[in-house]
């Protein structure tokens, strides 16, 4: 697992947290240089997603190795820690469990998925072997590009490195990966002192995920944006700018 540190003479820390099969390089690579220039960025790569032999072991084990590095190394105080997808889970934990004390909890537009463990176990059966196929073979590797171009607007820079998170990772590593952040619950109604839980709301995602920001967080600070799951990390300009200026006023907001 690894911690790497940028943009360190800003003032405020922000945590980047990468999700589902992906690296902080792929996952925050459209928007990094932004956020480095205003914050003193943490950028946290899981075991099995950093370059080592580890396989990822469970999502609270990770979480664990996360609090224990903040304690260690920031005092046990972040002002923020930013989560893409599945990253918004550690952002949800971190604040849940009080071991570590988090200003701003920003989530970018997650999933949030809880489940039973046959459930979980029946998911990461069809789930992952599709996501490892992706790019077996050149024309599933071109039908998965044109995809993601389409549906994200991605550029074939961005393409290429997404898809490449796909063959470069262990299949166990993303099993354990989706399989355990199923099985991750998240309480209703979290509330801590002097935190605030803000969320990147993707609306073409679905109303369901809505109700469950607002289920699970008391009284979150939730902006809506017209695009797709990730849409602002991976897609055009356009998307992130928007975004990139919510989290500014996030960060600027008494806690």
């Amino acid at each position: 697992m690894t911690f790497e540190e940028f943009g360190t003479e800003n003032e405020k820390t922000m945590m980047l947290l990468p999700g589902t099969c992906c690296d902080w390089q792929t996952n925050f690579c459209n928007v990094f240089t932004e956020l480095s220039e205003k914050y003193h960025l943490i950028c946290v790569n899981y075991d099995g997603f950093d370059g080592s032999d580890a396989i990822f072991p469970d999502i609270l084990t990770v979480t664990e190795k996360i609090e224990k590095y903040i304690l260690e190394k920031h005092g046990g105080r972040l002002d923020a820690a930013l989560g893409s997808s599945l990253g918004s889970t550690f952002v949800g934990q971190l604040i849940q469990r009080q071991n570590v004390h988090i200003d701003h909890g920003i989530f970018g537009s997650p999933d949030l998925d809880q489940s039973g463990k046959i459930s979980a176990k029946i998911q990461s059966m069809l789930v992952v072997p599709l996501l490892t196929s992706f790019t077996k073979g050149e024309k599933k590797r071109q039908k998965t590009k044109d995809l993601l171009k389409k549906t994200f607007l991605m550029s074939d820079e961005v393409a290429e490195k997404f898809m490449a998170c796909f063959s470069k990772f262990s299949p166990e590593s993303i099993k354990n990966e989706y399989y355990t952040d199923l099985l991750t619950y998240l309480d209703d109604d979290i509330r801590v002192e002097h935190t605030k839980a803000h969320f990147i709301y993707a609306n073409k995602m679905g109303g369901k995920y809505l109700k469950r920001y607002k289920k699970y967080f008391h009284d979150p600070d939730i902006r809506e944006f017209d695009m797709q799951h990730e849409q602002w990390l991976f897609g055009e300009a356009e998307y992130a700018e928007p975004v990139l200026k919510a989290i500014d006023e996030f960060m600027a907001m008494p806690v």
